[in-house]
């Protein structure tokens, strides 16, 4: 057993920690933590990641006014309600 796709996944943030010297706070780098995690969550679900973030930026303010959450089902990476848009040609 390895964990290569794992390794593979976090490379890219491994390699670029030095360029990122404005993360300079814990709610900085909590925040950083948060996206990196929503982008390889995408891209394991076979989404385009940038495509989905823009979905997610437009979808999320139309809902401000509600009181619950349960529109945050149909934005999850695994949704069947996405986008064709957010997702990868297989």
């Amino acid at each position: 057993m390895d964990n290569n796709a794992a390794e593979q996944s976090i490379r890219p943030f491994c390699v670029g920690k030095k360029n990122w010297v404005m993360i300079d706070t814990v709610a900085g780098a909590e925040a950083s933590a948060m996206i990196y995690s929503i982008a390889e969550t995408a891209k394991a679900n076979n989404l385009k990641p940038y495509n989905y973030f823009k979905y997610l930026l437009e979808e999320i303010p139309r809902h401000m006014d509600e009181h619950g959450v349960d529109f945050c089902e149909d934005l999850l990476p695994w949704s069947d309600t996405l986008p064709v848009e957010c997702r990868k040609q297989l």
